[in-house]
């Protein structure tokens, strides 16, 4: 099932599947979406959504609010072996810091006793990541530290890391 979260950045579509998040994408319009948004902080204690649904949400609100969250609800991720090598990666990324796509692919080169990685095959993962801002495909740069490559433009892509760079110091969450 699909939920929508009013964020700074946008409208955030929600994916769900099981007891799992599945997916978190930018939308720039509703149409054609039938379900219901994202509970807001008092609907969140009741039974009426799912508990993942409310977990993300939980995660989105400390995030948004210039707090760290402590863990990543739990995900389904649904791409190649690959793929999901690189989002592991992903998610290893400190809060408030970056890396580029040539040092993951030399991390997976050298995981995988491979002399080289293509850094070209590293942002076509990233760029298919489901489930941005948890799983932090912002925080991959360009190796001369600009902010390309990012699904949701960069101007997004400035502002998620702003926003972190500006919350560092923040006490985490629950």
């Amino acid at each position: 099932m699909d939920y929508l979260y009013s964020s700074p950045v946008g409208t955030l579509l929600i994916r769900c599947c099981d007891n799992f998040l599945s997916g978190i994408s930018i939308i720039t319009e509703t149409s054609g979406i039938s379900d219901m948004a994202c509970p807001d902080i008092a609907e969140k204690e009741t039974d009426k959504y799912p508990h993942i649904v409310k977990e993300t949400c939980q995660w989105l609100d400390c995030y948004f609010s210039g707090n760290i969250p402590p863990n990543v609800p739990p995900v389904k991720l649904e791409g190649t072996t690959f793929q999901k090598q690189v989002w592991n990666i992903l998610l290893s990324i400190p809060y408030g810091a970056t890396t580029t796509y040539k040092d993951i692919a030399t991390e997976i080169a050298s995981a995988m006793k491979r002399k080289s990685m293509s850094a070209q095959a590293v942002g076509q993962a990233v760029g298919h990541n489901p489930i941005g801002i948890i799983i932090p495909c912002h925080r991959v740069i360009g190796s001369d530290g600009s902010l390309t490559g990012y699904a949701w433009g960069t101007d997004k892509k400035k502002w998620l890391l702003q926003h972190e760079a500006q919350t560092l110091a923040s006490k985490k969450c629950f």
